[in-house]
């Protein structure tokens, strides 16, 4: 014992001295070693501020009360919160109110017709119908997985996540990363191409049609998504550092080993609409498959210039993925991720609403990202005209995420936005996966209950209509108002509601001749 006391003032005395002599710190050079429980304070007030200091509406990016909704949802437990609502209603400001019908429709009870499919909730259009591509289908599910790439998250975690959308019936983003091992196990993948083309790119890092055929020629792809930004670094190219590049992810990504991965901030295939709309013909009829875009929204021209391209030429996007500046699985600087972009509500709405003035809306199918996650916030992303919901951090959440915020260090602590061997071996994939699955059955469940609340039979039917803002107090205003929207808008065409309304009765959506699946 007294050896351990001796080394122990000798550590102290030596940690002191180098203190007082060092100039890097000024904090430790004017107060030695106990100057350190400053900095360790700091290295872990996320965790104290979470656990002992915020309440349970406080914390950004997610309260603790949407993480416990999420947990309880993914361990199938009970979501239900007890002796009403903690939120202060009266002193809220944009605080949204979902207008629910004394006449709701009947959710589905067991043994009854439609109850099996209605939680499967599948979209109400077909994606790439409009445009006639051989490889069109109906998604199953409007609850799906957004780009999160190997590398930057783990190979356990991607597995866990493909193998929850299998479970789920979900469609699974690759992120720009390409396709790995771990997104083989069973759900089929949207297949994103970002700026570097990772995946299908040559040698000498451009776009590489060949190598994309091969890669969907050994993988369950149903669509193409073309990057063009995203709401964690709008206008930012990606960054990979040396450090967490594994052989692996250098072989996926048709990369060296031993530097950076850097993505520039723009495409190297197209440089305005025109060109971009060639880009996305080209690999559509090479490839069958439905193409769109996704984007965090800044300047509204571009959209203007698209929607006009779409509807005065034979050329156009299949779906469009829009991306709030709230989104942000990617790490940024941060006056990238507090002011460059719209927030998700703005944002669609002004894209939405350039598609309207074309007559074309109804030619695309929407999809959201950003915080959408839970019923409420899908709820009025449909009432602004989303047909589908992409969700990425509620995901992450699913699969074992605390909300740490270490993403960028490459010490995630639940081994999921990290390459760390040791870490990674506390995220077991097949119970991970079968978590995300209940958690996305779930999220719909609630979804389509809250849209029969409202008196619909499916969230594709939501308007503004369904919608109040609460601004000031006790005043509010319709979400018509806020958003400048007229609420037919949002409804989907006659065939698609007969379809609907069949569906809730119980009869399967249309197959229809275009869909497709991978052999």
């Amino acid at each position: 014992m007294g050896w351990i006391i001796f080394w122990g003032i000798v550590t102290l005395v030596a940690i002191a001295a180098y203190d007082i002599t060092q100039r890097k710190h000024s904090i430790l050079r004017i107060f030695p070693v106990v100057g350190h429980i400053r900095y360790w304070l700091e290295h872990i007030g996320p965790e104290l501020r979470q656990y002992i200091v915020a309440s349970d509406n406080e914390e950004q990016p997610f309260t603790r009360t949407q993480r416990r909704w999420v947990y309880a949802s993914s361990k199938s437990q009970n979501p239900y919160f007890g002796f009403g609502t903690s939120v202060d209603l009266e002193q809220q400001t944009n605080h949204l109110i979902v207008k629910h019908s004394n006449f709701p429709v009947s959710d589905p009870l067991p043994g009854e017709p439609g109850y099996d499919s209605a939680y499967a909730l599948p979209c109400a259009k077909i994606l790439g119908q409009a445009r006639n591509r051989r490889k069109a289908f109906r998604p199953n599910s409007v609850i799906n997985i957004s780009a999160m790439s190997f590398g930057s998250l783990s190979g356990p975690a991607i597995a866990a996540l493909n193998g929850g959308a299998k479970l789920a019936g979900a469609l699974h983003n690759t992120g720009e990363g390409g396709v790995s091992n771990h997104h083989k196990q069973g759900g089929n993948l949207i297949l994103q191409i970002g700026t570097s083309y990772f995946g299908c790119r040559d040698e000498q890092g451009r776009f590489d049609l060949d190598r994309l055929q091969e890669v969907l020629a050994a993988n369950p792809v149903r669509a193409i998504e073309i990057k063009l930004s995203q709401g964690a670094k709008p206008g930012v190219g990606g960054m990979l550092p040396a450090a967490k590049i594994t052989p692996e992810i250098a072989a996926v990504r048709g990369i060296p080993m031993g530097q950076d991965c850097a993505s520039p901030n723009h495409h190297s295939e197209f440089n305005d609409v025109d060109s971009m709309l060639d880009f996305v013909e080209r690999i559509a009829s090479e490839t069958g498959l439905p193409v769109g875009i996704k984007s965090a929204i800044g300047e509204v021209e571009f959209w203007q210039q698209l929607a006009f391209q779409m509807a005065t030429t034979d050329r156009g996007v299949d779906f469009i993925t829009v991306d709030g500046g709230e989104g942000g699985t990617g790490a940024a600087p941060l006056v990238f991720t507090d002011h460059v972009a719209k927030p998700f509500k703005l944002g669609m709405s002004t894209v939405f609403r350039e598609f309207v003035q074309q007559d074309m809306h109804q030619k695309v199918v929407f999809i959201g990202s950003g915080k959408l996650g839970f019923p409420q916030s899908a709820l009025l992303a449909f009432g602004l005209g989303c047909d589908m919901i992409n969700v990425g951090r509620e995901a992450m959440l699913a699969i074992g995420c605390i909300q740490a915020q270490r993403c960028h260090t490459g010490f995630c602590p639940t081994g999921i936005a990290t390459q760390n061997k040791w870490l990674m071996r506390g995220l077991d994939p097949e119970l991970k996966s079968a978590r995300l699955a209940n958690y996305l059955v779930s999220f719909r469940k609630e979804l389509l209950r809250l849209s029969h609340a409202c008196g619909l039979q499916h969230p594709t039917l939501v308007t503004t209509d369904q919608f109040e803002v609460l601004v000031d107090g006790l005043q509010s205003k319709t979400a018509a108002e806020v958003f400048d929207y007229q609420p037919e808008w949002c409804l989907p065409s006659a065939e698609d509601q007969e379809a609907i309304h069949a569906w809730s009765k119980g009869t399967p959506f249309p197959k229809s001749q275009l869909s497709w699946s991978p052999t």
